[in-house]
């Protein structure tokens, strides 16, 4: 049981030192919670939960005498396991799948609660509706703080079966977990933490806490438990400058303005992440387009000297423009890529390119790769030879080692293509390439 002089001391603090307190409370809980919601994809949950516990907060308050924290927050947690309940109740009974069930519900408890209140007029919804960080008392703090220490707690106790369930019910049911007593211990921790937010954020905007920071989370790790740590990071400076912000404008709820910091930061992230924003995949999609647009000209060298029966290392930049079908302008540039990638090197006055050792290796992989697919394709998928070459175009680029040693294994180390041409499989050196080689001129 708290001691009696915590409520106290909570009571003690300053409006603003509460606003800050409560905003890291509720930052800390759905911060942790909110990274399963977003991993297991029930995001709408959250939304449907905090807008079922509404009538429970009405009815809180009319059941309860000078605003008494406890029976309102009994009433919302009674009225938020009653969502869930429904909600499996019409999955199970009906046809619908989980996100009408979740609609129905958010709907339905939501618009009982907004016609009772407007019946009985409680002074104080209005505040749990939007959310009001300045009118939160010492008590308040003392059951915010409890709440979310025994999500600290559980996640912690908890966090192997959360993460199994989290990402595959059926192993979890397989390794003998209690998914259905995991699943509502879970939903219960979820119903507590969405009331307690809700006079910081609101009914209307109390989802946004449990997705935004752990959404942004997402697009920053790939582990659970630093996805989990970013999350209660962003949601406690989401929670902290839009409290202090609504605090320094008269008349501002907080409630939007949180919803709209943690919005930024997600924006920011979105476009800034360095694996998942959308700069970093467009220039990783520029990388990948320019480095086929290389492997394509390697290969269309590789051609021109094979069918001279490798009679010399490079060609001049007319026949590249030639075979490659462009200007010599532009066979010029393309000439620049390979040099520039030191998988070539120019003559000197720049009217031919000399593919370096590593260029040679790369040209002669591409090869390889090209004529093995076209081989699979018409020896073990049935396909007609001359149905291949477009097949092959786009899996020559994107064929790692490990799958071309399978394909050698599987093809027996062919040597020669559907269409007769041999296969490369040894890389040789640049030296052994300039001039006529002693050896068969395909060993590359």
């Amino acid at each position: 049981m708290m001691p009696d002089g915590f409520p106290y001391y909570l009571a003690s603090l300053s409006v603003m030192q509460s606003a800050m307190l409560a905003a890291l409370l509720v930052g800390v809980s759905c911060g942790l919670l909110g990274s399963y919601v977003v991993v297991r994809r029930v995001a709408l949950v959250g939304d449907a939960l905090s807008h079922a516990v509404f009538p429970g907060v009405v009815a809180g308050f009319m059941w309860s005498e000078e605003r008494n924290i406890f029976v309102i927050f009994g009433c919302a947690m009674v009225a938020g396991l009653l969502g869930v309940v429904f909600v499996r109740a019409l999955e199970k009974s009906t046809r619908l799948k989980s996100d009408a069930a979740l609609g129905i519900v958010l709907a339905s408890f939501f618009g009982i609660g907004i016609l009772w209140n407007s019946t009985q007029q409680q002074s104080g919804v209005k505040d749990f509706l939007f959310g009001d960080l300045a009118v939160i008392s010492g008590l308040d703090l003392a059951l915010m703080g409890g709440v979310t220490g025994l999500v600290v707690v559980a996640v912690i106790a908890l966090v192997r079966p959360f993460q199994v369930l989290s990402f595959d019910e059926g192993f979890a049911v397989g390794l003998g977990y209690p998914v259905k007593v995991l699943n509502f211990v879970f939903f219960g921790l979820l119903t507590f933490t969405v009331v307690v937010a809700l006079q910081a954020v609101g009914v209307v905007l109390v989802s946004a806490m449990l997705i935004t920071p752990a959404a942004t989370a997402y697009l920053l790790s790939d582990r659970m438990h630093r996805m989990m740590l970013y999350a209660v990071g962003f949601g406690c400076f989401a929670c902290l400058v839009g409290g202090y912000i609504s605090s320094k404008v008269n008349g501002m709820p907080p409630g939007p303005v949180i919803a709209l910091v943690g919005a930024g930061m997600f924006a920011v992230t979105y476009f800034l992440a360095p694996k998942h924003g959308v700069l970093a995949k467009l220039l990783r999609h520029l990388q990948q387009r320019k480095r086929v647009e290389r492997e394509n000209i390697l290969k269309a060298i590789y051609r021109v000297l094979e069918a001279n029966d490798f009679v010399d290392s490079g060609i001049s930049v007319e026949r590249l423009a030639e075979v490659r079908r462009a200007t010599l302008d532009e066979a010029q540039r393309q000439g620049k890529l390979l040099v520039d990638a030191e998988e070539a090197t120019w003559e000197e006055d720049r009217s031919a390119i000399y593919l370096t050792p590593s260029g040679w290796r790369r040209a002669a992989e591409i090869v390889r790769n090209h004529r093995l697919w076209e081989l699979y394709l018409t020896d073990l998928a049935n396909y007609e030879a001359d149905h291949v070459h477009d097949d092959a175009e786009k899996i020559e680029h994107i064929l790692g080692a490990e799958a071309v040693r399978k394909l050698e294994r599987d093809l027996d180390f062919p040597e020669f293509d559907p269409h007769g041409k041999p296969i490369p499989s040894v890389i040789r050196s640049a030296d052994s390439v300039v001039g006529k080689s002693e050896e068969t001129g395909y060993g590359i």
